[in-house]
């Protein structure tokens, strides 16, 4: 199986943002023993040391858990945070916005490219540019209703749901069928890793991740 049609039966790509390197892993064990496989650990833009200590957790990641769970980076806004991700291990790239020579040098360094887009056109000129799935952000904003309409005209798009996608409304973008979602702090948050509460990271994973069978 590719890697791609990996991502697209799995459906949940877990958000971890703000979780230093050294306190990453635990947070990872209780998504993999939920049942999560992809993991995007997101740069922090206008933060130096804290986008060095993302590559620092994507390599930790790799180390531990390659081969049994996909680690991507996030929030990637140019072509040199696409390489040095890659350099770290990164398996895919994912970007807040369209920049079509991120995406171009995500497919030209054989990962997987997922770029955020906001508009209709926005989506489409991310695809033609080789996006393998197009983030739609934020999700919650725009509600499941327009990713069936947007579906409805671009049928050949795959779109993940990013941003406001929670328990209560999973089901509702499913149907309108949305081909992954990326969830952020209803999973990994900042607070549960400092409170040590990986027991309820790895419930919400088991949540989410029986929601999308």
């Amino acid at each position: 199986m590719s890697l791609l049609q990996d991502m697209l039966d799995a459906k949940i790509i877990s958000i971890i943002r703000g979780v230093a390197s050294q306190d990453i892993v635990p947070a990872v064990e209780a998504l993999q023993h939920g049942g999560v496989r992809f993991v995007e650990v997101t740069y922090r833009p206008g933060d130096e040391e804290a986008c060095k200590d993302t590559l620092r957790s994507i390599a930790i990641l790799q180390k531990q858990f390659g081969g049994r769970m996909h680690i991507g980076a996030g929030t990637v806004l140019s072509v040199e945070q696409v390489e040095d991700a890659a350099q770290a291990g990164a398996e895919f790239i994912i970007s807040p916005n369209t920049n079509t020579d991120v995406i171009r040098y995500t497919k030209q360094k054989g990962l997987i490219s997922l770029p955020g887009a906001y508009t209709p056109t926005e989506a489409e000129t991310a695809w033609e540019a080789g996006a393998d799935i197009v983030k739609i952000f934020p999700a919650g904003n725009l509600g499941p209703s327009y990713f069936k309409a947007v579906k409805a005209s671009l049928s050949q798009l795959r779109l993940s749901a990013v941003g406001g996608v929670s328990e209560h409304n999973i089901g509702d973008f499913l149907a309108a069928g949305v081909d992954s979602f990326g969830i952020g702090s209803n999973l990994v948050s900042v607070d549960r890793v400092r409170r040590r509460d990986f027991d309820e990271i790895e419930k919400a994973a088991a949540f989410y991740t029986n929601a999308v069978r």
